[in-house]
């Protein structure tokens, strides 16, 4: 069994569901409003406990009941929650999402006690794998990274400054559509894998600027994507630091991001390894492709229909945002 160390955030998320996202200055009433456990740590170590490996969470949460609340899952879920640190005054981070009938969303956090997270010891980061995301102090994702002897993830959202150190020690970077743009040429300083998500389209995974692997998302009936990007790095993450081929390993990240859109709630969709499994063993993804570079053939980027992703997104089942990653 894989091990896992995860360092990162938790929240929870106050999920409003709306017949549509507003306009800036817009009011839109008639919501119905959900709790669920989220930040983009936990769901990241719910989701790879999930997929069978053995966890633990680094985090920091605040004094309020809402930690408990926070909490919940992990603790039933089975990740190992202790080098939690608890601050005192302090208030456990808080999301606020807006989803439509479609699955879209609107996110907007609070960090809270995130904000406050010191980096743990180092030797309690014994482990395989360390997956780590930007909602928590920078100055912790750089002395992780830079001192961790596994294989390194690093999930880079919410997009915000890294320092470079962290773009070429990482064996895999994962970023959406709007963070590669944000970033843009600096993720040719990656040391190892980038894989980017195109919502529908599915994801690649490039390497020294070369495309080596891409994959589509099988076809589901989406009710909310909070949590898919977080449930899509984790498995990506698990197959290629156990040794996984690049191809099989993006098959089994779409269909497991795929999955996590078809229930509401960031942590209660999250996949399990079985369900994972049976779908990859019934349901082929609609498109998965290594290009043959030890025959010269060049990759060809396919061209992103994303005008249509935005333009007729309120086909449901249809197409699988994974810009949805937070919460």
């Amino acid at each position: 069994m894989l091990s896992v160390v995860v360092v990162g955030s938790v929240n929870l998320d106050l999920s409003a569901r709306v017949a549509r996202l507003p306009e800036p200055g817009e009011t839109v009433s008639g919501a119905t409003l959900d709790r669920f456990p989220g930040g983009k740590g936990a769901n990241q170590a719910l989701a790879a406990r999930r997929l069978g490996a053995r966890v633990s969470l680094h985090a920091a949460v605040g004094s309020d009941a809402h930690a408990t609340e926070a909490l919940a899952m992990l603790e039933a879920g089975g990740v190992d929650l202790s080098h939690l640190q608890r601050l005192e005054n302090t208030a456990t981070g808080l999301a606020m999402i807006a989803v439509t009938p479609e699955g879209e969303n609107q996110i907007i956090v609070a960090p809270g006690a995130n904000a406050l997270l010191r980096t743990p010891a180092r030797d309690a980061l014994a482990a395989d794998l360390l997956l780590s995301q930007l909602e928590t102090p920078a100055q912790v994702l750089t002395e992780l990274a830079t001192g961790f002897d596994g294989y390194v993830c690093v999930n880079l959202a919410p997009a915000r400054e890294v320092d470079v150190t962290v773009l070429q020690r990482a064996d895999l970077l994962v970023v959406n559509e709007s963070e590669s743009r944000w970033y843009g040429e600096s993720l040719s300083a990656a040391g190892g894998y980038v894989a980017t998500t195109f919502g529908g389209d599915g994801a690649t995974l490039e390497r020294n600027g070369v495309i080596v692997a891409e994959a589509t998302p099988p076809r589901v009936d989406v009710v909310d994507t909070t949590g898919a990007g977080d449930t899509f790095t984790a498995a990506l993450a698990l197959r290629l630091a156990a040794g996984r081929p690049a191809r099989e390993a993006l098959d089994f990240a779409c269909v497991a991001g795929a999955l996590a859109t078809t229930r509401a709630g960031a942590q209660p969709s999250l996949p399990a390894l079985a369900e994972v499994e049976s779908h990859r063993a019934g349901v082929r993804p609609l498109q998965s492709m290594m290009w043959p570079l030890s025959l010269g053939i060049q990759p060809v980027r396919k061209v992103r229909r994303m005008w249509v992703v935005r333009k007729y997104s309120h086909l449901r089942g249809v197409f699988l945002p994974f810009e949805g990653d937070g919460g």
